[in-house]
Parts: structure tokens; sequence; C-alpha cells
């Protein structure tokens, strides 16, 4: 049902319920007498009747007495002749009053012609509503083939100044924001701007938040979309979506044109399943013509976002099209830092707060991410009714987007307690007593998602490069909880399952990818990636049974070292290790400042540091 009838039915309902209530409240009138003829003849023989009104077949009465009756009248014959033919007498009828009242034309004509036109009204508004539906399908059949693309009106407007980081990204971006402005000056050098620019990078680096921005900046038409909606069930819809939302923008120009998730139309030809003839292959083929045709209009720039740049045509690539592109990396700790005091901006905070000290704790975190751990911990100082949030918020919001939230009320054992208790102690006394590892930030036999408890090390700046040393320390810290259980209870849990997992993992990575084994500078193995599915599926061994057995060698000579290394420290520092445990055991949780004031009088100094 379409708006306007249901704003009809609801204006009918409405006026009938008010009808209701007001005939409720009201109460009854008094209901007038009502005589017969005879009787009225009977009265007025008798001398009651004062006056008589004649109003059709009707007869308004007005007794002596000043009451009043009703009656009513034969149609054919006048008020006197009837009188007369019920015998009232010349006389009596001389001493009443009587008046004619005529009714007046609306009246006459809405008694005659109201049933029949409430009908036709009715029958007239069933075909109107039939009708319009019929007229909105025909319309949208029409508009079948125009895409949903949309102006940008912000309200909320971001600017340049608004997005933390990305310095690259915003240079090159107002390079084209500044050619739209003042085209002459670029022209009457013979500078030729890009048509596409593609912004790549990992989910929640801003890929959208920067075109937002060079909307805001632009002072021209920002027209965006997304591809997923040019693609439909039928052949050659997608195609012409895309010549209409080109064709829009080339009317407002000089205009930016946004297609958000590009690879949903721009994936490679010919390595799916749907051969040539697809409908996606035919948006994608329409957008190479567009951007690069024999029509080439140079005052339309397009934007183009995606997380996959590796699985887009090559063709969408080339100079003419996407021929700038753009990548949005992960931000780095100054960056993070930006991000989390634009985020914080308009929250309450606490007096004091170290972002810097919050941005160490999120490595590997995008803009995105920063933005909902700002969120959780504003929520989390919500939950515990505080007027402001604390630096303890941030952190356990940290936490919590790590590792999911805290399980404060799952029921452990006491044995299964010590258990994990001596199990993060022996990470975290690696972890400090090595060279080459990273900051303990934090340990804590509080389970967290799937885990029993955690030890968080985290490096005190950005790590691009990652050296043969450090890999090593690392999987003596990931062995370190399973040494841990088997040198103190002589047995060993399920707890350290993960820790193998991760380690194995990383061995062999060491051998067959990184060339840090004694096989030397070589890799194993080619992993094969299945375009259409976006993934990668399998990987080709290339080498033979022989080398197999070797990389098996090493991987297992790694892990052996590195249990060995833990098995050492935790040896040495047997006293240490009893400490850490059973102060966990009984605050659960140690801070950074913490933990290393447990280690000074055992002489274990953070190398890191």
């Amino acid at each position: 049902m379409s708006n306007l009838a249901k704003n009809i039915v609801w204006a009918i309902l409405t006026l009938v319920i008010i009808a209701l209530l007001f005939s409720f409240f009201a109460g009854p009138a008094p209901a007038a007498k009502t005589l017969s003829l005879n009787e009225l003849a009977q009265d007025i023989n008798a001398g009651q009747i004062k006056q008589i009104t004649v109003s059709g077949n009707n007869l308004a009465i007005t007794m002596a007495d000043g009451s009043t009756a009703t009656a009513h009248k034969e149609s054919e014959t006048g008020i006197v002749e009837t009188l007369n033919n019920f015998g009232v007498s010349a006389k009596a009828l001389q001493a009443v009053n009587i008046a004619v009242r005529s009714q007046s034309g609306w009246q006459f004509w809405a008694g005659l012609l109201l049933p029949d036109l409430l009908t036709l009204i009715a029958i007239g508004f069933i075909f109107w509503l039939m009708f319009r539906q019929a007229r909105t399908g025909v319309n949208q059949a029409f508009n079948f083939g125009r895409s949903n693309l949309r102006l940008s009106t912000f309200r909320d407007k971001v600017l340049f100044k608004d997005v933390a980081g990305l310095k690259e990204a915003k240079e090159e971006l107002i390079e084209v924001v500044d050619f739209l402005k003042n085209p002459k000056k670029f022209l009457d050098l013979g500078a030729r701007i890009p048509r596409g620019i593609l912004l790549m990078g990992p989910p929640g680096t801003g890929k959208t938040l920067v075109a937002r921005a060079v909307a805001g900046e632009g002072g021209v038409p920002f027209f965006y979309i997304s591809a997923s909606e040019f693609v439909e069930m039928f052949v050659g819809v997608g195609a012409s979506r895309t010549r209409d939302a080109f064709l829009t923008a080339k009317r407002a120009a000089p205009a930016m044109l946004f297609i958000d998730e590009i690879d949903a139309v721009g994936r490679q030809r010919g390595a799916g399943l749907g051969g040539g003839n697809d409908e996606r292959e035919q948006t994608l083929n329409q957008i190479l013509v567009e951007m690069d045709g024999f029509d080439r209009d140079t005052r339309v720039i397009v934007l183009a976002a995606t997380n996959r740049p590796d699985i887009l045509d090559p063709a969408l690539l080339r100079p003419g099209r996407f021929d700038r592109r753009i990548v949005l990396d992960l931000p780095d700790l100054a960056d993070r830092e930006a991000i989390l005091k634009i985020h914080a901006q308009g929250k309450t905070l606490d007096k004091g707060i170290d972002f810097r000290k919050i941005a160490v704790r999120t490595p590997g975190f995008s803009g995105a991410d920063l933005a909902n751990l700002v969120n959780e911990a504003a929520i989390s100082a919500a939950r515990l009714s505080k007027s402001s949030i604390g630096q303890e918020e941030f952190y356990d919001a940290a936490e919590k987007v790590i590792l999911g939230p805290a399980r404060k009320s799952r029921v452990i054992s006491e044995k299964e307690k010590r258990i994990t208790a001596y199990h993060e102690g022996g990470h975290a006394l690696v972890a400090a007593a090595l060279k080459d590892t990273d900051l303990v930030h934090k340990v804590s036999i509080v389970s967290r998602g799937f885990a029993g408890g955690y030890t968080m090390k985290l490096p005190t700046e950005d790590q691009h490069l990652k050296t043969r040393a450090q890999f090593v320390a690392d999987l003596a810290m990931m062995m370190g909880g399973y040494a841990s259980e088997k040198l103190t209870f002589g047995d060993i849990s399920t707890g350290a399952s993960n820790d193998l997992k991760e380690a194995s993992s990383l061995a062999r990575r060491l051998v067959t990818k990184y060339g840090m084994s004694d096989l030397g500078p070589i890799t194993f193995g080619k992993t094969e990636e299945l375009v259409f599915l976006g993934r990668e599926i399998t990987t080709e061994k290339d080498y033979s049974e022989k080398a197999a057995q070797e990389i098996d060698g090493q991987v297992e000579g790694f892990l052996k070292r590195a249990y060995e290394t833990a098995e050492k420290v935790l040896k040495a520092h047997k006293a240490a290790l009893n400490k850490i445990a059973e102060t966990l055991i009984q605050k659960e949780t140690l801070e950074q400042e913490e933990f290393y004031a447990l280690l000074k009088p055992f002489k274990i100094k953070p190398v890191a540091a």
C-alpha cells in the first residue's frame, strides 16, 4: 500500500475514533415524543396543540404546556386535508398556528444524490490506487537502467585537516583538488591530470574518509556510488547504469565520481567461471570505455577504492585509466596517537590522558579500529557510571578489541588457575630475560575471548623489518609457557596448543619463506591463488622429497632450540617465576610497571627498554 493510501486510511480511522469519543462523552439527547396522526387529531380537538411546523412530511409540534413532539404525515396530501380526514373540526384547527417550512435546494439534492455519489467516489478511489500502482511499476521498468548515483551532501563536512596521518596520500589528492579549482596553471604547462585515482589499502585505513575529505575540499560536485550497485541479475543493466553514472558526472563537470569497492566489478576477466559474457564483465568493459575510450573528457576525475588491488583487471590499471595509485597504509605510532586524539574530541576525558601509551599498545590497528577503541572506552566508562573516561578504560578497550571482552564470570578451579599463572609467567619471564624481544606491557590470567590468559608484549616503536635474532627470541617466548608447565608440574596441559601452533607456523616460515635457516637463501613452495575466489587455495610443492625432509629437520631444530632457550631461562630464574606466578594468582593482572618492579630484586632488567 502506498503512503497516500496509508494516510487516507489513518485519517478515516482518526475521524471515526473522534466521533465515537464525542458520542460517548456527549451522552444521548432527550428524545422528542412521537405522536400518531390519530393522537394529533385528538389533541387538536382537545385544544392541547399550540403550533405545528410542517417540513416536508415531518411535523414539529409544540404543545400548549410548552413541550414538543413530532409526527409524520402522508407525502401526497397537505396537512389541512390530512387533519380534516382524521375528524379535526375547522374551529379547533383555526386555534392552531400552522407554519410551513420548505426544504432548501441543497438538502433536496443531497438527499437525492449523496448515496449514489459516495458509491462513485469509493469506486473511483479504488481505480486510482490501481492505476497508481501500475504507473509506479512502469516507471520502475523505465528507470531500471539508471544508476543510483548520489550527490555528496555530507552535513558533517570532512576536510584534509580532519584526517590524521596519510601525509603522502593527502598530498597526491590535493593536486587533484587544485586542478579542479585552478586548471589553467596545469594546462599552461602542458600537464595532464590523471583521469583515475585508485585508493588502495587494508580495510579500515580511511579510503572512504579520504574520499569524503576530497569532497569537502574540492568545491565541485562530488558523486559517489558502490560498485556492487551496478550489477544486476539482468545482462546489460550494469553497463547501462555505468553509462548513466558517467553521463550524470559529465553534465555537472568539472566534477568527481567516487566508486567504492571497485573490485566488485573490476576483477580480472577470464579468471572466473562466468566466461566472457557475464554481467560483471560487461559492466567492467563499459567502465574501461568510459575511463579512456574515444570520448576523453578530462573534467571528470574518478576515484575508486579497493582492499584487493591484486585481483583487479590489468586493463583497469593501465595509464589513462587508474594510472595514479595511492596506498593507504596502517597508521604508525605517531599517526595512531593523532587519530586517537581526533576521535576523542567531544568526549569527557580524565585529565592527563597519555594517548602515546595507548598508541603503543595498538600496533597494527587501523583508523577504524582506533575509532572503535575510543567508543568502547566511552561505553566502558558509562557502564561503570563514571563521569569521565580514564586511562584504564582505554587500556581495557584495546585488549577488548584485540582479544575480546574479559570473561570474569568464568569459574576455574584453583589447580587450573595455578597452571595458567605459571604458564603466563613463563611467557613473560622469557620475554623479559632475552635480548631481542619486545617489552612486556601486561600479564593476565583473566580469560578473554578463547584465551585462558595472555601476555602482552609490544614494541616501543614501529617495526617494518624483523631480524632472525628477533624471530628466534619470539620462538623462545612462545615456548616459555610450555616449558614453565613442564618444569613446574612435570606435566603439560592443552593450554599450550595455540602457542605450539603459532611457533610451528613461524618456524616453517623462517625456513620456507624468509631463508633464515641453514639451508641458505632459498624459498620453498609456490602459492597459487584463484583470483575469482579472491583467496589462497593451494601451495605448489616445487621441491623434492629430500628437500622436504631437510625443511622438516630445520623446523624441528628451530623449535627444539627455542624450547631449550626457554627452559634455560626459567631454570636460571626459578625464584622469579614463582614470584610472578604467586602474584598473578593473587592479583590476576600485572601491568608493565608492576611486572618489572617484581623482577628488580632478581637482577632482571628490561633489555628492550
